[in-house]
């Protein structure tokens, strides 16, 4: 059985190269600009003793506030087993604490400990010049177009999630 796919001898092939206009060439060029970023803020991380993992549970309680635990998943984008460990690790080094939820024995909410926000502070001091560097190349303004347009791209009007 063979796959139903279309031929075009003229099509244009996805290379990974600036300028590519294939279709295929956004979300290549979007890839490479998430490991790059994702090396830097690693880098920047590293000396807290904290990966980005950690870092992005540690935004999500910043921003909610407790946050029951299995609503930690789709808010960082892990899965329910990889947010276990990740709660287990910031736990474990007295970034956040996991809460009974009054009703339910059942269910867990992590909350950050105040160690936890002084992290998350200096995480933030530590990784300004890592964002510096990584939007060096662009122009005067280009750093919050970039910022605009990718907000806009990821967060669509009418898209509420």
């Amino acid at each position: 059985m063979t796959a139903d796919v279309p031929h075009r001898t003229t099509a244009s092939r996805a290379t990974g190269r600036p300028g590519d206009a294939a279709p295929f060439a956004l979300g290549l060029l979007l890839r490479q600009a998430h490991w790059r970023a994702a090396a830097a803020m690693t880098e920047a991380l590293r000396p807290l003793g904290i990966e980005l993992r950690h870092f992005a549970v540690l935004m999500v309680l910043v921003e909610r506030g407790a946050t029951v635990q299995r609503d930690l998943a789709p808010a960082t984008g892990s899965d329910k087993a990889g947010i276990m460990r990740v709660v287990d690790d910031l736990e474990r080094m007295g970034l956040a604490v996991r809460k009974a939820v009054p009703g339910d024995r059942r269910v867990r909410a992590v909350e950050i400990t105040p160690r936890g926000l002084e992290l998350f502070d200096a995480a933030h001091v530590a990784a300004k010049p890592m964002a510096d560097r990584l939007v060096a190349a662009l122009g005067p303004g280009e750093a919050e177009q970039l910022m605009d347009l990718l907000t806009r791209f990821t967060y669509p009007p009418g898209d509420e999630a």
